[in-house]
C-alpha cells in the first residue's frame, strides 16, 4: 500500500519536483535497478535500497505503461529485455550505465 502511494503521489506532482519519467524511462530505471539488485544480493544496506528502487521502478513501469494502453505481458517483457541488457552493461561496467542507475536511484522515493 504504501508504495502504491509513493508511486503515485510521485507521478502526480508537477514535473519540475517529481521528475515525471516516460514509459522509456520507468522502463529503463526498472532494468537497471533490477540488475544491479541481482548483481548486488540482497544482505547488504545497499543490496536493500537496490532491491526497493527494482521494486519501485518496476511497479511504476506497469502503471505508466497501462496509462499508455500497453498490454501489461507487453510491459514485463519491456522490462525482461530492459534487465538482460542492464545486466550486460553493468557487469562490463559500462559507464553510461552506472550513471543511468545513480539517476534512477536518486529519483527513487524512500520506501521506508
Amino acid at each position: 500500500m504504501l508504495v502504491s502511494l509513493t508511486l503515485a503521489s510521485l507521478l502526480i506532482q508537477p514535473a519540475p519536483t517529481a521528475g515525471l519519467v516516460s514509459y522509456e524511462e520507468a522502463v529503463r530505471c526498472a532494468g537497471l535497478t533490477q540488475a544491479a539488485s541481482e548483481l548486488e544480493g540482497g544482505e547488504s544496506a545497499k543490496g536493500r535500497r537496490l532491491y526497493d528502487a527494482a521494486l519501485f521502478w518496476s511497479l511504476a513501469a506497469m502503471q505508466v505503461g497501462a496509462a499508455a494502453g500497453k498490454a501489461a505481458p507487453a510491459a514485463e517483457a519491456d522490462q525482461t529485455r530492459a534487465r538482460i541488457e542492464a545486466v550486460r552493461q553493468l557487469s562490463a561496467e559500462a559507464p553510461a550505465a552506472r550513471a543511468g542507475l545513480e539517476r534512477c536511484l536518486r529519483k527513487t522515493p524512500e520506501l521506508n
